[in-house]
């Protein structure tokens, strides 16, 4: 039972069914299965009830299934119809082809049956196991053969979530995307022990063709990610760099915390959750680190545990005042010089209609420390050391490879100094010097007021959803040109930002995670960087002309994304102004980042 959405007075349920009906000719309800009918093929989910919502639909197909069958070949989608007119048939090779057009490619059945009628059970609903089975195997799994087809095989089952990868398998029908793979270029290069360029993978997809130019042609021996001995002063890394010259000019900004906000019912072991927190915090060099300058570049200090206590604070709080209060604590700033990048707070929530033990946890970290993946691995490591102190126990985790630090001075190793043409940060710059030579100073949008003086950094929010055809149009669009989702939005987003500015040159922002080696999974810290697509659309050029210019320059880009955006603006030296963003005023950002969960023992947690 859930709530009405109609809105009627009282509150009213209604029950959802979970089956899935189209209308037909008659405006009637059809049964055509059941929505949660849930399947795993080939590493993607599939509802099979909406394959089969689809099939019934086409002109000709009275009914439908889908099932999943077993065979040498994997794990393959079969399609049953039963015509609608007996004495006309179907034909399955044009129903494959209008299925083709509606839903993304992993979700088209490999074979199709025709039935004269489907089989039921004695309630009258689909005898799913009385389906046939196809005789024939249309697809035939060819294993990986070499140490090297073996390697790419096994990197995309990793990366990817796939059980089974074969020769012939492709990374972004497999769910591949821009983000990924960096990661899978990062994991090849590290295991092989050469360099292996992002845009290789659209190059060739295939696990087949992958391994062939791996084994062909790549020799730039790449420096390995460990734990460093360190000597001196550790520099920032790239993206840190940029924190910090922000952090530097306004040290009372809180534009760049990080918060981590979760309402607990039930008795809260504060003693436990401190010593949660100091353990998370002495697991994680970066959160105990600071920043302080010398000679006008900032560098890092990763202070002992013993100097970087988290102190979580408890304070009470009446239940009207507790947003209130929230929002005050996560909007205080921090100077990165001084002290360092993470504050905890537990407000005890009392006063009328509070019923029980009701806590509210709120943990803000600088983005200097932490990225959108970092709420992940903190949340998961203050689970798992609260749950350890509650039992008595310290937590039995094992050390992290590297720690922040080793990244930074791992990173400055392998790209080198600027000033030596020959190094990979120097060719980045004049890569992008070149790209985005006379990049406009301002897209010229009709907007609804003027820019003020000064951007005030304040905004509007407005949600459109989706829906799921569109979605898969996106994913067939991405499959038949040989691009992903991403360049697919990326490039309709560019269309109408031309139409709507009059212009052709378009600039758009986009974020890149930058954790490609296996062994940063687990570290806390800031690896994202900014990039700016420079795209020219041509509103006489079709779709299919635009996209293929995107997919160039995002492959390009993102196979040059170690240059902080920073960098860039002081090298471009576009007109500065305090009003506008320097190089681009639009951003595309898609949010991939998995959920983050919070569960601690004894505790219900919710958000706030």
């Amino acid at each position: 039972f859930v709530a009405d959405p109609f809105g009627r007075v009282g509150g009213g349920r209604l029950y959802r069914t979970g089956d899935v009906v189209v209308w037909d000719v008659l405006g009637e309800l059809v049964f055509v299965g059941r929505s949660d009918f849930q399947v795993k093929v080939r590493g993607q989910r599939v509802e099979l009830g909406e394959i089969e919502a689809v099939v019934v639909g086409l002109v000709g197909v009275g009914q439908a299934a889908v099932s999943v069958v077993d065979g040498v070949a994997g794990r393959r989608l079969v399609g049953y119809v039963v015509a609608a007119d007996a004495g006309v048939g179907v034909d399955v090779e044009w129903v494959r082809g209008e299925v083709s057009q509606r839903l993304p490619g992993y979700m088209v059945p490999e074979a199709w049956v025709v039935l004269a009628a489907l089989p039921l059970t004695p309630s009258g609903k689909l005898d799913r196991a009385a389906l046939p089975v196809p005789e024939v195997e249309v697809a035939v799994f060819r294993a990986p053969t070499t140490p090297v087809e073996e390697l790419v095989a096994g990197v995309f089952a990793e990366v990817l979530g796939v059980e089974r990868v074969g020769l012939d398998d492709d990374f972004f029908v497999l769910g591949g995307n821009s983000l990924v793979a960096t990661r899978v270029a990062a994991r090849l290069g590290a295991a092989l022990n050469v360099v292996v360029p992002v845009r290789l993978l659209f190059e060739v997809s295939s696990v087949v063709g992958l391994a062939a130019r791996v084994e062909s042609g790549l020799d730039a021996v790449r420096v390995p990610l460990v734990a460093r001995v360190r000597s001196g002063r550790v520099p920032l890394s790239l993206a840190q760099t940029r924190m910090w010259l922000l952090n530097r000019l306004d040290p009372g900004s809180a534009a760049y915390n990080i918060p981590l906000v979760v309402r607990l019912s039930g008795v809260v072991d504060v003693v436990a959750l401190g010593l949660a927190l100091g353990d998370v915090v002495v697991r994680h060099e970066v959160l105990r680190t600071v920043y302080p300058e010398f000679d006008g570049v900032g560098y890092q200090r990763v202070l002992e545990p013993a100097d970087a206590v988290v102190d979580v604070d408890v304070v009470e709080v009446s239940a009207d005042a507790v947003v209130s209060v929230v929002s005050e604590f996560v909007g205080v700033g921090f100077d990165v010089t001084e002290r360092v990048p993470v504050r905890a707070r537990l407000w005890r929530v009392v006063g009328v209609g509070v019923v029980g033990d009701e806590c509210v946890l709120g943990v803000v970290v600088h983005h200097i420390s932490a990225d959108g993946v970092s709420v992940g691995v903190l949340a998961r490591d203050v689970m798992a050391a609260y749950a350890a102190r509650v039992a008595g126990r310290v937590p039995g985790w094992a050390p992290l490879a590297v720690q922040y630090a080793d990244y930074s001075v791992w990173q400055r190793e392998v790209l080198g100094d600027e000033a030596d043409p020959e190094s990979v940060v120097a060719r980045q710059v004049g890569f992008w010097r070149e790209r985005l030579a006379g990049v406009p100073d301002e897209l010229g949008l009709p907007l609804d007021r003027s820019r003020p003086v000064v951007a005030s950094g304040r905004g509007g929010v407005v949600r459109v959803r989706w829906d799921a055809v569109l979605v898969a149009g996106i994913a067939e669009c991405a499959r038949v040109f040989g691009v992903t989702p991403f360049m697919v939005v990326h490039a309709g987003l560019a269309v109408l930002l031309a139409r709507l500015s009059g212009g052709s040159d378009i600039a758009i922002g986009t974020p890149v995670a930058g954790r490609g080696e296996a062994a940063l999974d687990d570290v806390v810290g800031m690896f994202v960087n900014t990039l700016v697509l420079r795209t020219e659309v041509d509103l006489g050029v079709s779709f299919a002309g635009v996209l293929a210019g995107v997919r160039e320059m995002d492959v390009a880009a993102f196979g040059h994304a170690d240059v902080p955006f920073e960098r860039l603006v002081e090298v471009l030296d576009p007109p500065r102004s305090r009003a506008r963003h320097p190089l681009f005023q639009v951003m595309l950002a898609f949010q991939n980042v998995a959920d983050t969960t919070f569960e601690l023992p004894g505790l219900t947690v919710t958000g706030v």
